[in-house]
């Protein structure tokens, strides 16, 4: 279960019930947003209980238990019906009482009839798709931070998202909005304590942050939330990296400007969009070669699709993400919806790239200075 949880497949293996006896050819689990643990006894060790996020009881009545039982028994295992009754009443009931049944109480949710209570099943369904959904994804992911929307905030995306909207008041609210993500991210950084002298000649005990700091953009759209980042944190670091989106999910770096002492930072890392998750995954990896620590990674960025949250996650755990709106997912063209359109594009106001950085790149992808 630890493994699944971390991402990783597993190798589960295979009994006979026949002969009591494991069997070759164990059957490989593979890592998945949901996973369910059936068995009689899984509530028994607190280790295995506090891997679940819901725990559920199917109380299902002793008589259709006693009936499953021996149609299972005599059909699936080849065993007589009285060698079934026999047991039962011997070994399996008894311990059903000492052992199973007392694990009950460890339920978050008892469903009687079993498979047969469909309004019951229908609530979990709802659930779990509640907890895969928009801001209760932090439930499932532990390093997402959504931060707390208010009718400005909810208004403020209204504005942005708006394709009416014009260029300069687009770039306002969303300066507003950034300056909100980037004051949240801060938030996160590791602090001490001490002590400072008022003007009243009081003693005031409060809180000083990392100064050991630096924020890398996205090229380009991440460059749009530099400013807000630079009137947070005065004269702060500030590097760069360019990856080539289009045709290669991302996976092409084409430029990197990073602080030198990078490795001895923390590292804001200012991509307004996350998406599909890759770039994210490219940048991040490139930021942990260069000796930055993953704990040490806080990506923020405006709106999230579920799918990105889901691959940066799983990938960096240790990574804190912070967004202001979880979006519904992602289209066919695997575009954020409803999202707010090119990002870059509606921010700086062109269609033709043209960089707050003195390069560009030409036809062959190499980088030239301007």
């Amino acid at each position: 279960m630890q493994n699944l949880k971390r991402g990783k497949a597993v190798d589960i293996p295979n009994y006979n019930f026949k002969t009591y006896k494991s069997v070759p050819n164990a059957r490989k689990v593979n890592p998945s947003d949901v996973i369910i643990l059936e068995g009689i006894l899984v509530f028994h060790d607190s280790r295995l209980r506090d891997l679940m996020n819901m725990k559920i009881f199917v109380d299902t009545d002793a008589d259709v238990r006693l009936t499953r039982r021996i149609r299972r028994d005599t059909i699936d295992k080849g065993r007589d019906i009285k060698a079934v009754l026999d047991q039962y009443s011997k070994f399996v009931k008894p311990a059903f009482e000492d052992f199973i049944l007392p694990t009950k109480k460890y339920a978050d949710i008892i469903i009687p009839r079993g498979g047969d209570n469909d309004v019951a099943i229908d609530l979990i369904v709802q659930h779990i798709r509640t907890k895969l959904g928009q801001h209760d994804l932090c439930k499932i992911h532990p390093n997402l931070y959504v931060i707390q929307t208010t009718y400005q905030i909810r208004g403020m995306h209204t504005i942005i998202r708006d394709a009416a909207t014009a260029t300069h008041d687009f770039i306002f609210y969303a300066d507003r909005l950034i300056r909100l993500v980037v004051e949240h991210g801060l938030g996160h950084l590791p602090f001490q304590e001490k002590q400072v002298i008022t003007p009243t000649g009081s003693v005031y005990t409060g809180v000083e942050f990392s100064k050991r700091l630096c924020g890398i953009s996205v090229i380009r759209s991440g460059e749009s939330m530099e400013n807000a980042l630079r009137a947070c944190c005065k004269g702060i670091k500030i590097g760069k990296i360019l990856i080539h989106r289009e045709g290669d999910n991302g996976q092409q770096l084409i430029y990197q400007n990073l602080p030198k002492d990078i490795a001895n930072r923390h590292v804001l890392l200012l991509d307004p969009i996350l998406g599909t998750g890759n770039s994210a995954v490219q940048a991040i990896s490139l930021l942990l070669k260069k000796g930055v620590q993953e704990a040490n990674i806080i990506f923020l960025n405006l709106i999230s699709a579920p799918q990105g949250v889901h691959v940066v996650s799983k990938r960096f755990p240790r990574v804190k993400i912070v967004t202001s709106e979880i979006e519904f997912g992602l289209n066919d063209d695997f575009r954020v919806v409803p999202g707010m359109g090119e990002f870059g594009d509606r921010y700086f106001g062109t269609d033709d790239y043209q960089s707050l950085t003195p390069f560009f790149c030409d036809d062959k992808n190499r980088v030239r200075l301007l």
